[in-house]
């Protein structure tokens, strides 16, 4: 549909079928978004299908969503970098702590929002890591840094490697709303088994 879909005036369009609440189904989908990066931009957006978190089912039969706590935040972080529709699946009347903090923490929101409209790029996937990069209307990145892995692991990120050609100023950890510090060519970080971190540098 993406290929045809712009010209009948369709401005989103499913990108795969159903998604359901385990980490292979959101890794499946997610994570094959990487080559429909051309086709997003403002008017015109791929969906990966909804948001899994919370409490999910249909009708009576709710139940809490089988993702763990890291895997929801691969979630989010992901749908936001791809500049997907957010579409929420939980019955928001039920909604946790966990999940409203998920759902509104607005410097992640920002980055799926962006008026730029662009859809991230996988510039590293390797060993179980990936690192997402999407450019902001003023001027500075989005990274998502992933493990895929059933492991905790120690990811480093070359600034070069993302497509920065200098150290960046500033550091933004958007999940914990931090500034961070790194003098270094590379960041270092322990990302947790299908876990992720995600960043604003400029």
């Amino acid at each position: 549909a993406w290929e045809w879909a712009p010209a009948v005036d369709g401005n989103c369009w499913r990108t795969t079928g159903d998604i359901v609440d385990t980490w292979q189904s959101l890794y499946n989908i997610g994570f094959s978004q990487a080559p429909l990066y051309p086709y997003a931009r403002p008017g015109h957006w791929n969906d990966p299908d909804m948001l899994i978190v919370g409490m999910v089912g249909w009708g009576n039969h709710l139940r809490p969503t089988r993702l763990s706590f890291d895997e929801q935040y691969t979630h989010i972080s992901l749908w936001c970098l791809l500049s997907s529709p957010l579409l929420i699946g939980c019955d928001i009347s039920q909604m946790d702590d966990f999940t409203l903090n998920l759902l509104t923490n607005s410097e992640v929101i920002d980055v799926n929002q962006d008026p730029l409209g662009k859809q991230a790029q996988r510039l590293v996937d390797k060993n179980g890591a990936q690192v997402w990069v999407k450019e902001l209307e003023d001027g500075s990145h989005a990274v998502g840094v992933f493990n895929v892995d059933p492991i905790d692991k120690e990811i480093s990120v070359q600034w070069s490697d993302i497509g920065l050609s200098a150290k960046p100023k500033a550091i933004r950890d958007l999940w914990r709303q931090q500034d961070i510090s790194s003098s270094s060519e590379t960041l270092t970080i322990k990302v947790p088994s299908h876990g992720c971190y995600l960043y604003k540098v400029k």
